[in-house]
């Protein structure tokens, strides 16, 4: 029916995607995305031809010449994954290309080392969609006159019959559902997406992965940031901007200014974080605010870390934000694993990419740096990412 280019991991739901997209009658072309630390290649497309005759003919790269990663870490771009790509393709006859975007991904890893050392929580994995997954993937499919790109992501385009145009929703399987990942693709961009699995729940996407005899089927889920391999994120940090080391120690205080300990580095904590504070004060405890100008990490009781609302930037909309009155009560979600919560969205008129939020009820751990994410139901409304954690008395 169509030319269609599905983004392949190795994983499970995108081998899968492959099969649905084959059954409704498409032409697939498949194509690994290798964005992973940098290394030598270690994996290549088999071709007759020389490789400048077919430039999509690009290496895959390994962090080790057998394709496995010193410590096992169960990733999503490595050499063993784009093996278990390359071999489900052509198990079913299509197409398979490996890009090389290591270029590309030195932007997702900059801006997560970044944000840290700015006291914000960054989310990588949000940002490769919008930069690398859907940016270069459509690039690729002009270029090979590909007129839809398809991806494995648990999430749902549906066709407005009133309106005639695709909208985004949340995947049929609450617990999978990554929706949220995908509210900063261009508007323009929906009528060209397909998200074959968004319909099944991930048991129905294994059952069928094994009945299919893809060899994937009992393959863990990718669930950790791709290019951190070993150890914390702080050391990661450290490694890539090793001229900053100590110079964002500082004091660990409570909200009432009282100095508790020190600590190493104000990159090692994330707001509504509980757990290796360097502290023990008889009772639970939580990071509620970083600050980067005086280097302290701010530690208070669960109701303290509660806020009304937020502001956001660089918001991308996926209908016309003129559209959303300020009194309709939408959902909003702030953390990839969390739920929406009912509240109201203030949109700047001069500069739709910004916007207020304010919950009806207040909520925990506001992490500057996060995405918020607007719903209207199912229907995901676009979103933005978080600067500001809204204090009381600055919420009207």
């Amino acid at each position: 029916m169509s030319r269609v280019v599905l983004a392949m991991s190795g994983g499970v739901d995108s081998s899968v995607a492959a099969h649905l997209l084959l059954q409704a009658g498409h032409e697939v072309i498949g194509v690994f995305m290798r964005h992973g630390e940098a290394s030598a290649a270690a994996c290549r497309i088999d071709s007759d031809e020389p490789r400048n005759a077919n430039p999509l003919n690009l290496p895959v790269l390994a962090g080790s010449p057998d394709g496995k990663r010193a410590d096992h870490k169960q990733g999503c771009c490595s050499a063993t994954d784009a093996a278990d790509a390359r071999r489900v393709a052509m198990s079913m006859g299509i197409p398979f290309y490996s890009l090389d975007l290591q270029e590309d991904f030195r932007r997702i890893v900059d801006y997560f080392v970044d944000d840290y050392l700015s006291a914000r929580t960054p989310n990588p994995c949000v940002k490769c969609n919008h930069w690398i997954k859907f940016g270069r993937l459509f690039d690729y499919a002009d270029g090979v006159d590909a007129e839809f790109v398809a991806t494995g992501h648990y999430a749902r385009m549906v066709r407005n019959h009133d309106t005639q145009i695709n909208e985004l929703h949340r995947g049929l399987d609450g617990h999978k559902d990554q929706s949220y990942a995908l509210f900063g693709i261009g508007r323009e961009r929906l009528s060209r997406m397909m998200l074959p699995v968004g319909d099944y729940t991930k048991p129905e996407i294994r059952d069928l992965a094994t009945s299919l005899g893809l060899g994937v089927s009992d393959k863990k889920d990718s669930q950790e940031i791709c290019f951190v391999t070993q150890g914390h994120h702080s050391d990661f940090v450290k490694a890539r901007r090793p001229e900053m080391v100590g110079a964002t120690a500082g004091q660990i205080v409570t909200t009432a200014g009282k100095v508790v300990g020190e600590h190493k580095g104000f990159e090692a904590f994330t707001i509504g974080q509980r757990k290796k504070l360097g502290v023990a004060l008889g009772e639970p405890h939580f990071v509620i605010r970083i600050e980067p100008d005086t280097k302290r990490v701010v530690i208070g009781s669960a109701e303290e870390l509660l806020r009304p609302g937020l502001i956001a930037d660089q918001c991308n909309w996926l209908i016309d934000p003129r559209d959303i009155p300020p009194s309709r009560k939408v959902g909003v979600q702030i953390r990839y694993n969390g739920q929406p919560h009912l509240g109201q969205i203030q949109i700047n008129e001069e500069s739709p990419t910004r916007m207020k939020v304010l919950f009806d009820e207040p909520q925990s751990a506001v992490a500057p740096g996060q995405a918020a994410v607007v719903y209207d139901g199912e229907r995901v409304l676009g979103g933005g990412w978080i600067t500001q954690a809204l204090e009381a008395e600055t919420t009207r």
